[in-house]
């Protein structure tokens, strides 16, 4: 079995990993370096806290990996199980996350409702008062990106990929309904070389729609810019509070270490346009930041005007119109596994394992992908993820 996987993000590596791990002959294209791309932008959160089953399963499912990953790739990915706090202002608000919490200890996740007061437990710094109430999960957490690209880079060559960075696909090749071929070019050489392959992997994230035009595949997948700012606070923030999201502002902070946060969201539908992922903006708008940190310290004592804004990035989010990724096979030998909408690094682990699955079974047992095919939205039958800043 001959098998391109596009894209050296961490959904990228994982795919190859569980590919070769099954056998495959497996060949991974990126044209930059490995992660360099939104990975390397991420904040790393890990959480069983969203809104629709597939997703809760998704992050289930990854978390296996994730908890066990130094054992069983020798790397430590920096794993910190702080939590995840959400904040609902609105009654409305409140009533969705009582369903969700429901829904995720049904499904095994160990999520609490809480009072506005017992949300100040775990983040002592929280003004209750603008909340109705809170969500919480202490499995959930945050990792280091980076590492667990390294952690899966390392395990995929020692199980034979052949990993090529500065490595562009420049086309794909069919016979009637069937991919049967793919073109690789050289970044630096230009050198072009046909793979005859039995599978195309398009895990390219924000650059997916491109590889899915060569396919002859129209995807339904806008690249859309985030931004994240590097803070020092007003008070420090200790490290053991959770990532916390005012969910109707859309305004989130977590702890680094050495008394630094994170700060970050999107504000009234700002960055919503299309960006080229080969030519946007990866720094910081001070603008932006200073707005992250005003609606920060609208609700935490940590933050206000003497927080200083030490740095920031921009990263992108490749998303679909329901905020859940498509992963399937979409042609005969195209497997999609892309859209994400911002939780990619998360749910790594499991999609890897669903595209072996794809490759090898035509399906998978790890959970149900149906509602993640991508006619849905030609059928109507689109998800709502509410949980999304």
């Amino acid at each position: 079995m001959d098998v391109l996987v596009v894209g050296g993000g961490v959904v990228g590596l994982s795919a190859a990993y569980a590919l070769a791990d099954r056998g495959a002959n497996v060949t991974l294209a990126e044209k930059g370096s490995l992660g360099n791309g939104s990975t390397a932008r991420s904040a790393g959160g890990i959480r069983s806290q969203f809104s629709t089953r597939v997703n809760v399963e998704l992050s289930l499912a990854s978390k296996e990996v994730w908890n066990a990953f130094e054992e069983r790739f020798g790397v430590d990915i920096g794993l910190r199980k702080n939590g995840y706090l959400f904040l609902a202002r609105s009654d409305e608000t409140a009533e969705q996350f009582r369903e969700n919490v429901e829904m995720q200890r049904e499904l095994g996740a160990g999520s609490e409702l809480l009072t506005p007061a017992e949300a100040t437990e775990h983040c002592p710094g929280l003004d209750p008062e603008p909340f109705v109430t809170a969500t919480y999960n202490p499995d959930d957490g945050i990792a280091d990106p980076n590492l667990a690209v390294q952690g899966y880079a390392e395990a995929a060559r020692e199980r034979g990929v052949d990993v090529r960075t500065k490595t562009a696909v420049a086309d794909v090749h069919r016979e009637g309904d069937r991919v049967v071929a793919a073109d690789v070019r050289s970044v630096d050489t230009a050198e072009t070389e046909r793979l005859s392959v039995d599978y195309v992997v398009n895990a390219a994230g924000a650059w997916a729609v491109g590889v899915g035009e060569m396919a002859g595949v129209d995807l339904p997948i806008a690249p859309r810019r985030r931004q994240i700012a590097v803070v020092d606070p007003t008070s420090p923030v200790p490290e053991s509070v959770p990532l916390t999201i005012d969910l109707e502002t859309g305004s989130y902070f977590r702890p680094e270490r050495d008394g630094v946060a994170l700060v970050g969201g999107h504000f009234d539908g700002d960055d919503d346009s299309d960006r080229d992922p080969d030519a946007y903006d990866e720094g910081m708008d001070v603008e932006w930041a200073a707005r992250a940190v005003e609606h920060a310290a609208d609700y935490a004592e940590y933050f206000g005007l003497d927080t200083r804004i030490k740095r920031g990035w921009a990263g992108l989010y490749a998303v679909t119109p329901d905020h859940h990724p498509i992963v399937e096979e979409t042609v005969p030998g195209l497997v999609t596994v892309a859209g994400f909408s911002g939780h990619g690094f998360q749910h790594a682990p499991a999609s890897g394992r669903i595209v072996a699955d794809l490759v090898f079974d035509g399906d998978t047992d790890l959970l149900d992908i149906s509602p993640l095919a991508g006619d849905r939205f030609e059928r109507g039958e689109t998800l709502t993820e509410r949980s999304v800043a």
